[in-house]
């Protein structure tokens, strides 16, 4: 289950805090993991020191194959509160690849479960919306079972984080919220994105902690987005 062709969360020097690798830095290493596409997904303006509504306004026209990697250029963008309001413009998103939304601390202030499973629904209501980041955090408690639901009613697709489950991860034990995340999909049958969420280029491909899950809830590969570009740009198409 480790030879996936894709990592689309990634960040670089854009994203301020805990990277300084540039765009090309990002590309080296997935080529050494062997990946065939990139994405990357720097975070929105209301994250500190994330990037301006200029970089994302510029992203693209940046050069679409790099070192025989294909590139997709999209935004982690911050939900700003219960109506699933972004920090970015749907101006801007509308031009991106990709789109991923996440709940960060302290830009949205954790609720109660129906406030922050709100947040999230919200936000897959946006029609620029393709993937809901780290829906796993612990710090926002949520219903699974209404998020996944209307995951397959938006057609957004849910992320289970190497990060988060890393044992110098920050969003708290997130191994219990991500099985039950994949055992709601694999009973709907909707896939799920892997992602490293790698903050630099160290990590970058890295989804050995993922892979220990999957293997733990008996995941099908075939509902692992990662295994197949197609799917993936078919689920980010407009």
């Amino acid at each position: 289950m480790d030879n996936y062709l894709f990592d689309i969360h990634t960040h670089t020097i854009a994203s301020g805090h805990g990277s300084s690798a540039t765009i090309t830095d990002m590309v080296k290493a997935a080529k050494d993991k062997n990946l065939s596409l990139l994405g990357i997904s720097d975070h929105g303006p209301k994250t500190l020191g994330g990037g301006r509504p200029s970089y994302f306004r510029s992203l693209p026209f940046s050069i679409r194959k790099r070192m025989g990697i294909e590139m997709l250029y999209g935004a982690e963008v911050n939900i700003l509160d219960e109506d699933g309001s972004l920090d970015l413009e749907d101006e801007l998103l509308k031009n991106l690849d990709f789109v991923i939304a996440s709940l960060h601390r302290p830009v949205f202030k954790p609720g109660s479960i129906t406030e922050n499973t709100s947040a999230y629904v919200n936000a897959m209501k946006n029609p620029y919306v393709n993937f809901i980041g780290h829906p796993d955090d612990t710090h926002f408690p949520v219903d699974y079972h209404v998020l996944v639901v209307e995951a397959m009613k938006n057609k957004v697709i849910l992320e289970i984080n190497n990060s988060s489950l890393s044992p110098e991860g920050y969003r708290g034990d997130t191994r219990f919220n991500d099985l039950m995340i994949l055992n709601l999909l694999k009973h709907y049958h909707y896939p799920v994105l892997l992602s490293s969420d790698s903050h630099g280029s160290a990590h970058v491909g890295d989804f050995s902690y993922v892979n220990e899950l999957l293997e733990k809830a008996d995941f099908p590969n075939e509902l692992i987005l990662n295994n197949s570009v197609g799917e993936l740009k078919r689920c980010i198409s407009r």
